[in-house]
């Protein structure tokens, strides 16, 4: 049977035409980072991602960046690659980029895998929005053209993440820092904590990110030696697998404790909050996509808790698609998100590159996500050629 439907409210396409995929590419690529990003969990010195592109038949192209975390999700480069290539382009090649929870449908019959898909979700939105001559952010929601940054500051010495977060304040007018603990012993991190209120007073936002590295009893003890610094935010402090020590952490925490890794998709978003385990949610598009993000994120406005716009430690492919969602919505805007990674890395692939003003970082211009690809830097930096 024929399909129709509406377009631009007064056309109609017939079975999706101006949309209909026809490829799909995952271009691996590497490109060194100027400054190792380190946590509890592991280190990043380089990004070796994937560059995922949505090909249709009108000649529009759709993009999205696919950052694995081996270290927190099991995937690697060659494993996105493999699982876009083989199995789930066959499953979409030759649909609608309309046809989104069909698709979603089709993928998730694989388990796991989250950046894969959600790079493949990003460039369907990516390539409607083109196809219809609208941003991303319009289509999501519309709600603002820009977020307020989160800037974060990986493991070093108190002195260093200070000297850090000065010049990252000094260049790009950005208050917000997000630190990273989680080491043994943890007396370390807490005088880096420390070293941050009184370099800055109360003239910025601190808030803390464990990466699972401490146990709930450490954790607490940690907390109660930062009490005076006003933290705002506790995220990830301890594994969510030792369920009642968390659950004990929590219920004596008095600021917002965030799952990240733990509630990536609805099901353990709800499990987290209803259980007691957390009661604040990290939403990163690089693992839920656009769809994915939306059912996480309408779940917390139901459930009356917060949220803020996490990062996979993306590229400037995968901050642009972040601030796309965070500032499609009223919720996601309300703090600022975490959008400067990429400003440690040696260089990026968009021909114009990302500029992060008055700590803040605008909504790409133009249609779908705003993205252009620099050719000449693909080829240099792709992996498998």
């Amino acid at each position: 049977m024929e399909r129709k439907r509406w377009v631009d409210g007064d056309r109609l396409e017939a079975n999706g035409g101006i949309v209909k995929i026809t490829r799909i590419e995952a271009i691996p690529f590497a490109i060194p980072y100027a400054k190792t990003l380190r946590f509890a969990s592991g280190e990043v010195t380089t990004a070796e991602h994937v560059l995922v592109r949505v090909h249709t038949d009108e000649g529009i192209v759709g993009t999205a960046e696919a950052p694995p975390r081996p270290f927190t999700y099991g995937e690697t480069q060659q494993s996105i690659v493999a699982v876009v290539e083989r199995l789930f382009a066959p499953e979409v090649v030759g649909r609608s980029a309309l046809d989104r929870s069909a698709i979603h449908e089709r993928l998730d019959r694989t388990v796991g895998n989250p950046t894969a898909k959600a790079a493949i979700d990003m460039a369907l939105w990516d390539a409607i929005g083109r196809s219809l001559g609208v941003s991303v952010t319009e289509l999501l929601g519309g709600w603002t053209d820009r977020l307020r940054v989160s800037h974060m500051l990986g493991f070093d010495a108190p002195g260093a993440m200070v000297e850090e977060a000065l010049r990252i304040r000094e260049d790009y007018g950005i208050t917000t820092f997000k630190v990273k603990v989680g080491r043994h012993p943890f007396t370390l991190d807490v005088d880096v904590v420390r070293a941050l209120r009184e370099a800055f007073g109360d003239t910025v936002e601190l808030y803390i990110d464990g990466n699972r590295g401490w146990t709930a009893s450490e954790s607490a003890r940690a907390l109660r030696a930062m009490r005076d610094l006003d933290l705002t935010l506790a995220e990830e402090l301890c594994p969510a697998d030792d369920v009642l020590g968390r659950r004990w952490l929590v219920r004596q925490t008095d600021i917002p404790f965030v799952a990240d890794e733990s509630a990536s998709r609805p099901g353990e978003v709800t499990r987290e909050l209803l259980d007691g385990s957390a009661t604040a949610i990290s939403i990163k598009t690089a693992r839920t996509g656009f769809t994915g993000s939306q059912r996480v994120l309408h779940l917390c406005e139901g459930l009356g808790v917060e949220v803020v716009m996490g990062n996979q430690i993306d590229g400037q492919i995968g901050t642009a698609c972040t601030v796309a969602f965070g500032a499609a919505h009223r919720h996601t805007s309300l703090r600022a998100g975490e959008l400067s990674n990429f400003l440690d890395m040696s260089d990026d692939l968009l021909t114009e590159p990302l500029h992060i003003t008055d700590g803040t970082l605008a909504v790409r211009p133009g249609t779908g996500l705003g993205l252009d690809i620099d050719e000449d830097k693909l080829a240099h930096y792709r992996q498998d050629r």
